[in-house]
């Protein structure tokens, strides 16, 4: 059992006003906390900030860095010519160009009909719009990188060439290559770059910001009774600490890096729940937070077994949830819904912030 500590603000407080030295700024967002929980392998602890300083001295330098993350802004992420703030949740719009998307929101075959969604989205008020030639859904099969390139170059090309902000989602280098250079500014990889052996020289080469995602297991097997030995959000949390490590490592700027607890790769209903629950845990590791949990299964699980098409309800239950925790970036395929949702909790945000 590790004796490492871990740190996950909570108590949050609708805003600072006359709570001096009581409350902190979650990450440069809207959110302001007023407790952090001290999490062990064996259990936690409830501490006011105002008492967190005076308890780092004995908790150890990587909660001492934690803490230091958990309360220091996120810089803006820049694709190309396009900025993206992170003061405040983002919506990234899903564009599926696959014949087998867990969704049923594919579009493989038509340039056009996938081109027209993204626009879509992005006018509905979406930041970021991820392409992906390649479905990861659970039990799924690789794909030729020949295909997918095939399949999301041509809506990544038209999509960036009329300004949108394009990301490819993808765990193949060649992949990577040919959107990068079609204009895509953010390689978003559900592998955290350890599919292709080549995809972190490439990301590090473009210097383009990347989503690490964890996962367990390959999409084809991912979901027969995974399991951990450890708490899943403390797991989840040293592996992505690795994989940032390894990222900076190969040359790939720190402040370029995302990640991702990886919903619903490698995980039961419950595992999925817990990292809802402790998603403010992630934010100790310095980056920012991308959440896509968006019409997956747990939904359906929850809510009499669903099917995809009609999991709005409950996707916009965790894209609030989300936000609720501070997460950056919001994953998801139902925009306009969501935008609103978002604006409406925005509205309240800005009411709890605007002094009386």
């Amino acid at each position: 059992m590790s004796d490492r500590v871990y740190l996950r603000p909570t108590g949050f407080v609708d805003a600072p006003f006359g709570h001096d030295g009581k409350v902190a700024r979650l990450a440069g967002t809207l959110q302001w906390f007023a407790l952090v929980e001290i999490v062990r392998e064996d259990g936690a602890e409830l501490v006011p900030v105002a008492e967190i300083e005076a308890r780092l001295d004995g908790l150890g330098e990587a909660a001492r860095a934690a803490w230091a993350n958990i309360t220091a802004p996120r810089a803006p992420l820049k694709l190309g010519e396009r900025v993206i703030r992170l003061d405040q949740p983002q919506v990234a719009g899903i564009v599926n160009v696959t014949p087998d998307s867990f969704s049923g929101d594919g579009l493989a075959g038509d340039i056009d009909a996938a081109v027209a969604a993204g626009q879509a989205m992005a006018a509905a008020g979406a930041a970021l719009i991820d392409v992906g030639g390649e479905s990861t859904r659970p039990g799924s099969q690789a794909v030729w990188e020949g295909d997918e390139v095939a399949r999301v170059e041509p809506v990544v090309r038209r999509l960036a060439a009329a300004g949108t902000a394009v990301s490819v989602d993808t765990r193949k280098a060649p992949v990577m290559e040919a959107a990068l250079a079609a204009g895509a500014g953010l390689v978003n990889d559900v592998s955290a770059l350890t599919w292709d052996p080549r995809a972190i020289e490439v990301v590090a080469r473009a210097g383009c910001p990347v989503v690490l995602m964890h996962h367990k297991g390959d999409p084809a097997t991912m979901q027969n009774d995974p399991r951990y030995d450890r708490p899943v959000c403390l797991e989840i949390y040293d592996w992505l600490a690795a994989r940032i490590d390894a990222a900076v490592a190969a040359g790939i700027a720190r402040d370029r890096i995302i990640v991702d607890p990886g919903f619903g790769f490698g995980k039961t209903v419950q595992h999925n729940l817990q990292i809802m629950n402790g998603l403010a845990l992630f934010h100790g590791l310095g980056c920012p937070i991308m959440l896509g949990a968006s019409r997956k299964r747990t939904i359906g699980a929850l809510a009499g077994e669903v099917p995809a098409g009609e999991r709005l309800p409950g996707s916009l239950a965790f894209a609030l949830k989300a936000a609720e925790q501070g997460a950056q970036l919001i994953r998801v395929h139902d925009v306009p819904e969501t935008i609103q949702a978002l604006r409406v909790w925005r509205g309240l945000r800005d009411a709890g912030l605007t002094p009386a």
